[in-house]
């Protein structure tokens, strides 16, 4: 692995390959790093090939360096301003109330274990589930 490339540091790399979970990055001769696909642009992305494609010239920051492993963790979106779009915060979703059932029309539904003990113990010391 090359031993210029420094976390944090801003580079300009091709684009190698491409897989469903990232892109592969030459960053020089001998020196591959990925961009996960979380780190491609601010917000969501359902395809990368949408924002890349092979031979692709693109900056990439520096996240990671695992000299061990041989790996470089490399991110697209740390080298631009979120967009206003991308920055604003998500609402949480709601969820559907589940329906009610009017009563006496073969209800069956949640009951606390509370309302539910006394039957289970009823049942559980009944002859017919007692064997001796």
């Amino acid at each position: 692995m090359s031993g210029n490339i420094e976390t944090g540091s801003i580079i300009t790399g091709k684009v190698t390959g491409i897989q469903p979970y990232g892109a592969f990055v030459a960053l020089d001769e001998n020196t591959q790093g990925l961009v996960h696909i979380s780190e491609i642009t601010h917000g969501y992305v359902k395809d990368i090939h949408d924002h890349l494609k092979v031979g692709d010239e693109i900056k990439v920051k520096v996240l990671s360096v695992d000299e061990e492993a041989g790996k470089i963790g490399l991110s697209i979106k740390g080298t631009e301003e979120p967009s206003a779009q991308a920055a604003r915060p998500r609402k949480p979703r709601r969820r559907q109330a589940a329906a009610i059932i009017p009563e006496g029309e073969g209800q069956q539904g949640f009951n606390t274990l509370k309302e539910k003990l006394q039957e289970w113990i009823d049942q559980s010391q009944g002859e017919d589930l007692i064997k001796k």
